[in-house]
């Protein structure tokens, strides 16, 4: 990478602001699509005929819809776990292999430190979970035959799956709603209301990623998308930094022209910070496995989402509502497009 650097220029004249307008509409349009495939789990589902045959009450029946949005892994809708201890180091694939062929859905295989354990877990096809986990002991002694005990046998049922998937939606929204109140005693609300504007953008176009393409959607995924809010976070505070330094030195300019002078001293950082960790996650998508494809995927997405959305939301959102300028009348956006050449 460091060799790569030096074709990264060190000074750029864009003009950002003046797409802003392009770009808000583009996005508009792809969270619009992101909520109509969630809403419809990925354009395949009829949600009036989801909602008319779910019992129970509005948040039941919204709940069914949304849960038939993702294709969700064994976390969030329940499954058979199977801890397995043998006499002699096990082969994790053959143990993936020997459960696969039952067809039960999806099967997780985790390896621990001690290499002559492993942990399993796949989905309940059927009302009698009992006569899964016994079919699945039996084709794992077949095909280890050093397989000594079974020391944990557990059931997650839909009720922890719920929890896990409920307690996931509310951790996203409260660090969103951490962040905005960062942003806002850091710097001004107009910056915090804009940060908030593009950490929603960029998880609304992951979930719209994992909604229509129907890749499994596990914890996690949950973990990757807080990533996301945290890489995009740092990308448009280090903006923040320096357009809120330029409006103390530029008083005489547009806000426009100095929203575009901090966007184009920061570029290089930019682009930099986000090949760097997209090399890293490419690698992670190749040689990672199965276990980590999901988790990388969405952290390529989000990191370019991400970047974008610093760019052409974060910052050009500000327009939408003016800045104080230490003291001096507030500029409305209205006055920073007019001053635009």
């Amino acid at each position: 990478m460091w060799p790569l650097c030096k074709y990264v220029p060190k000074a750029t004249n864009l003009t950002f602001v003046r797409y802003a307008g392009v770009a808000g509409i583009f996005s508009i349009l792809m969270i619009v699509a992101t909520v109509a495939s969630i809403v419809t789990g990925g354009f395949r589902l009829n949600p009036i005929a989801v909602y008319e045959r779910t019992e129970g009450g509005a948040a039941e029946k919204f709940g069914a819809i949304f849960s038939q949005s993702f294709n969700l892994g064994i976390d969030f809708k329940g499954g058979n776990l199977l801890e397995l201890e043998a006499s002699a180091p096990v082969d994790l694939e053959s143990v993936r292999n020997a459960v696969s062929a039952l067809d039960l859905g999806d099967v997780q295989v985790q390896g621990f430190d001690y290499p002559n354990r492993a942990l399993v877990t796949f989905e309940t096809a059927s009302a009698n979970p009992a006569n899964e986990n016994a079919a699945v002991m039996a084709s794992l002694r077949a095909a280890i035959p050093t397989i000594v005990d079974f020391p944990r046998i557990e059931v997650v049922g839909p009720k922890v799956s719920g929890e896990l998937f409920t307690g996931g939606i509310i951790a996203l929204g409260l660090s969103i709603l951490l962040m905005l109140i960062y942003i806002w005693f850091r710097f001004e609300w107009q910056f915090g209301l804009g940060a908030v504007l593009a950490l929603f953008h960029d998880v609304i176009l992951t979930l719209g990623l994992f909604s229509v393409t129907r890749l499994e959607f596990t914890l996690t995924i949950i973990a990757a998308l807080l990533t996301i809010i945290g890489y995009s976070m740092n990308d448009t505070v280090v903006v923040f930094d320096r357009l809120r330094e330029n409006l103390r030195k530029y008083k005489k300019k547009s806000l426009g022209d100095v929203i575009d002078l901090s966007l184009n001293e920061t570029l290089s950082r930019t682009i930099i910070t986000g090949c760097t960790a997209l090399l890293a996650l490419t690698g992670l998508l190749f040689v990672g496995g199965d276990a980590l494809s999901g988790f990388a995927i969405a952290m390529i997405f989000g990191i370019i989402i991400g970047t974008y959305s610093s760019v052409y939301i974060a910052a050009p959102a500000i327009l939408l509502w003016g800045v104080n300028r230490g003291g001096e009348r507030k500029e409305t956006g209205d006055e920073a497009v007019e001053a635009l050449p």
